[in-house]
């Protein structure tokens, strides 16, 4: 990482660059003035995915999933949990395979929920089934 990664906002979508030791001071958009991190994870969409995984320097963990998908609807209190563990030295984002199935079949989701840790735009890993909390965490800063 540099030390003024780029972190995309959540909110106007803006790239900003903050030095490396303020991350962890809860830095504002210098566009809209919001949080960079929300504890929470992002909702992507077609017009947000590649703006996210591919501006970012810091690792970005997608959560692929679906509203009809039982194990996805049960993984997500626990991938909550560990957007407020993981950030702000990872940002956690969400993409709906039903809604966006151009993304989804780019990446070839065949199952879900599948989990893709992207680094500067390329994927660095993946996992698919429902984790536990503890288990994201473990396996994100594993894989990141």
């Amino acid at each position: 990482m540099t030390d003024a990664p780029h972190i995309v906002c959540p909110h106007c979508h803006t790239t900003n660059r903050v030095q490396a030791p303020d991350l962890g001071n809860a830095p504002d958009c210098g566009q809209c003035h919001r949080p960079l991190f929300a504890g929470a994870p992002l909702e992507l969409d077609a017009s947000t995915f590649d703006r996210h995984v591919g501006r970012s320097h810091i690792p970005v963990l997608v959560d692929f999933w679906a509203p009809w998908c039982g194990p996805c609807l049960q993984m997500a209190p626990a991938f909550t949990q560990a957007a407020r563990e993981l950030e702000p030295h990872m940002r956690l984002a969400k993409l709906n395979t039903e809604a966006q199935q151009a993304i989804a079949a780019r990446y070839a989701i065949r199952s879900i929920p599948t989990m893709i840790l992207f680094r500067q735009g390329r994927e660095a890993a993946r996992i698919s089934g429902a984790l536990g909390a503890a288990d994201i965490v473990r396996w994100a800063r594993t894989a990141g």
